[in-house]
């Protein structure tokens, strides 16, 4: 039989992203999800997306607090052919994704504070898993086989197993920074951030089932019982291949006497045999197979080679019957039930600078460069029945770099508009293996990037009145990765997003934001490689709708 291997599937889930980086969120404020594009903003949002041009606003104090509500949808469609449903979907939620921004302006300074989910920000649950977890459990049955050469009724047809999975991912980031003005069309801008980081992953496989013969019975239960059937079946052949064996033996005298060629008849007749003798010899025979008459016209050589081929024959039986009852006695022990919870929890610091240029009162230019965070993870775990998160081990999760443009245009009373471009410092960041590769028994390969990811926005507002204004944009990102990035674990497509939303300004103090954005995902068709089956493809997909809203409140 084949050798069984079920490699339990490894818990891991990427940081959760919304709008963005592999793992930056850039929806940071409404006025973003109502235009998708804020990279030169001069309200008071640019504590985010263009720090330096905070110069801008009216010498003061200013607040904001904005919120969202995520709901991102993550398919998987696995081709693998042992499965019994490829189809997985995983229900990310996020009620509430707070962002927080001061300012306050004097003459030529501004000094700002910003706090938000930079990564992260929601929980998502799977509740059949993914094909990672799957997988090794399908092979199971292909690999129970052969236990139908040694009784039909044994024969394994299917599987089923209750699984499930839960992670959340949330790196807080608190920044500080001062912005100063060079000069009336010049300002500078120079910060950090602070990013408090925590993972979080549960998840079980429990109740694994076997279809045997038509019936669902417990696996290791199963296993178990047929294990110790298979070794009283090794028991007996080992009997039979000790007595056949000894019978053989008891042979040798009489031909070493001269006597291989007679026949039993003629051995009982010469007197060197008796009848009872005869009979068990002729006995073992026929329980071997063999017919009276082959029986007959066979000569003592003969019976004796019988006689020491199925002595082997049983014996090589004893031995392979042995063997899998171990085998299954060694898999009904990997078919319990099995649960991982497990928190990591670190944290980095973002140094940021920024420049912002106004040439004219129409137009506003805006860069800005964030350092690549450096951070460390630290596992504290409390259950890891997979051995996968050590508690105390440490792991990775730098987050990448950025650079940002931002153009600006309000040459016209009724309309304004920005263009943004981001550049994310995917190459700069060791992505690890790819989890998956490691979860079915393939070779890990590296996580890699093709080039670095980009997004380009653009954003409309069209104001209809001075207190009121309606906005529509859209932003394109594409993250650079290769195939060997993705995973069902973590994966990241291409995608498109629109948003619309509306400004009201309430008073010349107050005002508030709204906005909706829906992100169009371009499906991932991925090819994977298993050791067992070949390759094999899996379609990775995702939506997100977003709603946002926010207030934001000055004193002059």
């Amino acid at each position: 039989m084949k050798r069984l291997t079920f490699l339990v599937a490894l818990f891991m889930l990427a940081n959760l992203s919304f709008a963005g980086g592999l793992l930056t969120n850039t929806n940071q404020s409404a006025q973003f999800i109502r235009m998708m594009s804020r990279n030169a903003s001069l309200d008071i949002d640019a504590v985010y997306y263009n720090p330096a041009g905070l110069i801008k606003m009216e010498d003061g104090w200013h607040f904001a607090f904005h919120s969202q509500t995520i709901f991102q949808d993550k398919t998987v469609e696995s081709k693998f052919p042992l499965l019994n449903d490829g189809s997985y979907l995983g229900k990310v939620k996020v009620p509430v994704f707070p962002t927080a921004f001061a300012v306050y302006k004097s003459k030529d300074w501004a000094f700002s504070f910003g706090f938000g989910p930079n990564a992260g920000g929601g929980s998502a649950d799977f509740e059949r898993g993914l094909p990672s977890f799957e997988i090794p459990i399908t092979k199971v049955v292909p690999g129970l086989a052969g236990l139908t050469q040694i009784n039909p009724a044994l024969a394994v047809q299917g599987y089923d197993a209750d699984l499930s999975f839960s992670g959340s991912s949330i790196f807080w980031g608190i920044q500080l920074g001062a912005t100063y003005q060079i000069s009336d069309a010049i300002s500078v801008y120079g910060g950090v951030r602070y990013m408090p980081s925590t993972n979080a992953y549960a998840g079980s496989i429990r109740d694994v089932e076997l279809n045997v013969a038509g019936q669902m019975v417990g696996a290791g239960d199963w296993l178990t019982q047929t294990a110790g059937m298979i070794t009283g079946l090794a028991s007996q052949a080992s009997a039979g291949a000790e007595l056949l064996g000894g019978t053989a033996t008891s042979m040798q005298q009489l031909i070493d006497g001269g006597a291989s060629d007679f026949t039993l008849a003629q051995l009982e007749g010469a007197g060197y045999i008796d009848a009872a003798t005869n009979a068990g010899i002729t006995g073992g025979l026929l329980s071997l197979g063999l017919t009276q008459n082959q029986i007959d016209a066979m000569n003592l050589a003969t019976v004796q080679g019988t006689y020491s081929t199925a002595a082997a024959t049983y014996a090589g039986q004893a031995t392979q019957l042995i063997g899998t009852s171990a085998l299954l006695a060694g898999t009904a022990d990997q078919m319990g039930d099995r649960e991982v919870d497990t928190k990591q929890t670190g944290a980095g610091f973002t140094p940021i600078i920024g420049i912002n240029i106004s040439p004219n009162e129409d137009w506003n230019i805006a860069a800005k460069y964030e350092h690549q965070t450096y951070m460390t993870l630290t596992n504290s775990t409390k259950i890891d029945d997979l051995g996968m998160f050590t508690d105390g081990d440490e792991v990775n999760s730098d987050v990448p770099g950025i650079f940002a443009l931002g153009v600006g245009y309000k040459g016209l009373d009724w309309l304004e508009a920005q263009l943004s471009y981001n550049m994310y410092l995917n190459k700069g960041v060791d992505w690890g293996g790819n989890v998956r590769d490691g979860a079915t028994g393939a070779t890990v390969r590296e996580r890699e990037i093709d080039k670095n990811g980009y997004e380009i926005g653009l954003g409309l507002q069209f104001n209809l009145s001075d207190n009121f204004a309606f906005s529509v944009g859209g932003l394109y990102g594409d993250m650079g990765i290769a195939d060997s990035y993705q995973s069902d674990f973590s994966y990241s497509n291409a995608s498109f997003t629109p948003g619309a939303g509306i400004m009201w300004k309430i008073t010349d103090e107050l005002t508030f934001n709204a906005g909706v954005s829906n992100t169009i995902y371009f499906d991932s068709e991925v090819t994977f490689n298993d050791p067992d089956v070949g390759s094999y493809n899996e379609i990775l997909g995702k939506t997100t709708l977003t709603f946002a809203a926010g207030l934001s409140y000055s004193i002059f």
